[in-house]
């Protein structure tokens, strides 16, 4: 069994490469989370979990995080990702993650990623008293990528 998450942050990066995959590797450096080991989960936050900013995780681990990225070789694209966390009413109650990514800027990946955790919370009949976002985009040179993450830690 797996322990629980207690800890997370939000972050957002966009980067350059030479390839597809060093863009992407590029963006995880300067969203602070290139040097450990992503778990792609999908997007319930722990309850409880403490919003943590600036928290640093030790190099290789194993870290559950909720992400979107987008890489594009098309110079002149404008392409955006965001994360966002809502947070329930309920302190005891778990929260819901989301992520997107688009062709778009920033401010409208951010008015997206807002709708979809208004509309989550509100299927699942629950009142929302926050919602933490970071977005970000980015106009491609060569090969670009935009990352948007929720690292969850112990």
């Amino acid at each position: 069994m797996l322990p629980v998450p207690k800890k997370y942050f939000v972050t957002a990066a966009e980067a350059e490469g030479k390839s597809k995959l060093t863009a992407f590797d590029n963006a995880l450096l300067k969203a602070g989370i290139g040097n450990v080991n992503l778990l792609r989960v999908s997007s319930i936050l722990p309850p409880e979990a403490e919003f943590t900013p600036g928290m640093q995780i030790p190099p290789g681990s194993l870290v559950p995080t909720a992400y979107g990225s987008i890489v594009s070789e098309i110079p002149g694209e404008r392409i955006a990702a965001a994360i966002a966390v809502g947070i329930g009413v309920d302190a005891d109650s778990f929260g819901v993650i989301m992520e997107y990514t688009g062709k778009c800027t920033k401010e409208e990946a951010e008015a997206t990623i807002t709708r979809m955790v208004e509309e989550a919370f509100e299927v699942r009949g629950k009142a929302l008293k926050e919602v933490k976002v970071n977005a970000v985009d980015h106009v491609v040179e060569k090969i670009g990528c935009a990352f948007a993450a929720a690292p969850l830690w112990y």
